[in-house]
């Protein structure tokens, strides 16, 4: 797989994270144990932020996650702080790093979950877990990176009372629970106000559903040298891709500047192609054409965009169908991208001339709504398109493409966004907070997210203009579709400045957001 593009800040997965110590350990000759040290002085670091005063407790597992946790609660019972470590295992399970830690710690021993000593205890109790009230915040040192499946036994038993306890919990490199190379979460899992991760970010702590546990994250520097191997996959999406957006020189025209072709709309749908032609003219194309039923052809043309270009195309009952595939094609033949589905309907027809437009139509296309419906259980026939192809699926539209359950999409997001491109051989991007855009080869890009002001009516249609837009700029069907997803989340956060909040925001102020949204530096502004 070819690297990450420079626009992508990686996100290492647990077994490159593993690779990462490793090698700083065996290459470099930085000790696990002071790696461990350096960890745990971050995560105390931490703590004595969100909690100035109060009693701490440390919940450990047995490895160096666990080890972790027990250098924080070293250091800061050598602050003075009151801290209570409680531990999942017996201290004779302890090994390495973790077992030597267990031994450098003053004051009390570790606890059980019931408040009991395990030195010489018996069963535990059952009852409140009582060496958590009264806290003034919890530290989560259970599981860390390398954890798979759902949580077991005392473990599980400790996830469960520290989301009884209602006290603000820090999680150490990722949330107990969470999955940290892929956001799933398959059992019991921590809430955590703040994730502490070391070196890089961990897919999981951005993807849904491990971001809904995350909380704030931070990334912390231990000390791990550069030139680590990080042949990451997965990456988070910066402003640098600003930077691959297609400009306009003095030399440009109209149609250098990117043709788009707009191919949807139905009786009773006409504002879902008006939006993503218009999402398209303010994304910067140069030549807008809507191909839409003929009953609607007056509606576009006298919508308020004189720049917009209309052919009624034939309809039956208010839809396309078959019979205006020869036509559009005809359209096509201008060169351009082409933008497939907002508001085509569900009839035989529309889907007939999904279908068979897509599968003949050799320019670079989005595929949105009921295009995207057009194709449930047949990802498969887009596979051998002409040319370059982005679908943009939500996870309801996108578990009708695979056959499943939105449920199942959406707490296995990266699997199945990763599945669907690599049947259809084209560019999937799953939408939601954490917009994940898969190529079909592997390699993933995630938003930031944090644009509320999206959750309305239309913004889909919105992106898909925006894509649209760029691919017919020129740029190649991944970074057109990240860059795309990107802008789209700039503009809705500006749009929700501008307004004083998300809500109210509609899908038109977001088109209108999108030129200072394109203008703005990269690395600056909103993020």
């Amino acid at each position: 797989m070819e690297p990450l593009p420079d626009w992508l800040t990686p996100l290492p997965d647990a077994q490159t994270m593993g690779a990462v110590d490793r090698w700083a350990i065996e290459e470099r000759g930085i000790s696990g144990l002071e790696l461990m040290e350096r960890a745990g002085a971050a995560v105390a670091r931490m703590v004595e932020e969100i909690a100035p005063d109060g009693p701490v407790a440390v919940l450990c597992g047995k490895g160096n996650n666990g080890g972790d946790g027990l250098v924080v609660t070293r250091l800061l019972r050598g602050a003075g702080r009151e801290v209570a470590v409680i531990c999942t295992q017996a201290p004779g399970e302890y090994r390495g790093e973790a077992a030597a830690n267990l031994e450098r710690l003053p004051g009390e021993g570790p606890l059980r979950l019931d408040g009991s000593s395990w030195e010489g205890a018996g069963p535990a109790q059952p009852g409140p877990a009582q060496p958590l009230q009264g806290r003034a915040v919890i530290v989560d040192a259970l599981l860390g990176t390398g954890a798979r499946g759902a949580p077991r036994g005392e473990t599980a038993v400790a996830i469960e009372a520290l989301g009884r306890s209602g006290t603000p919990v820090l999680s150490v490199d990722v949330p107990s629970g969470v999955d940290a190379s892929s956001g799933a979460v398959p059992g019991a899992a921590v809430r955590a106000v703040r994730t502490v991760t070391f070196h890089a970010a961990k897919p999981g702590l951005w993807i849904h559903p491990g971001k809904e546990h995350a909380g704030a994250v931070e990334v912390l520097d231990i000390g791990i040298p550069r030139g680590a191997p990080m042949a990451a996959t997965i990456g988070l999406i910066e402003p640098a891709v600003l930077r691959q957006m297609p400009r306009r020189g003095a030399a440009s025209t109209k149609f250098s500047s990117g043709h788009v072709l707009v191919a949807g709309g139905s009786r009773g749908l006409s504002g879902a192609p008006a939006m993503a032609c218009r999402a398209a003219l303010r994304a910067g194309a140069g030549y807008v054409t809507a191909l839409v039923p003929g009953e609607l052809q007056a509606i576009l043309a006298g919508g308020g965009m004189p720049e917009l270009m209309t052919v009624g195309l034939a309809e039956v009952d208010g839809a396309l169908g078959e019979q205006a595939v020869a036509a559009a094609l005809e359209a096509a033949g201008r060169g351009g991208a082409l933008a497939l589905g907002p508001g085509l309907a569900r009839s035989p027809g529309a889907g007939l001339f999904a279908r068979r437009l897509a599968r003949e139509c050799g320019l670079p296309m989005v595929l949105d709504a009921d295009g995207l419906n057009a194709h449930a259980g047949r990802l498969g026939e887009l596979a051998g398109r002409p040319a370059a192809t982005v679908l943009t699926p939500h996870a309801g539209e996108l578990g009708r493409l695979l056959g499943r359950p939105s449920s199942e999409i959406a707490a296995e997001r990266l699997a199945c966004v990763r599945e669907a491109a690599a049947a259809c051989g084209a560019v999937v991007v799953l939408k939601g907070d954490d917009t994940l855009v898969a190529e079909p080869g592997g390699m993933v890009a995630v938003s930031r997210g944090g644009s509320p002001a999206l959750a309305t009516a239309g913004t889909g249609d919105v992106l898909t203009g925006v894509i649209a837009a760029l691919l017919a700029g020129g740029l190649d069907p991944f970074t057109a579709a990240a860059g795309g997803v990107h802008l789209h989340a700039r503009a809705g956060q500006l749009a929700a400045l501008g307004l004083g909040g998300a809500e109210g925001v509609i899908a038109g102020d977001v088109i209108e957001a999108l030129p200072g949204a394109r203008r703005a530096p990269a690395g600056e502004g909103v993020r």
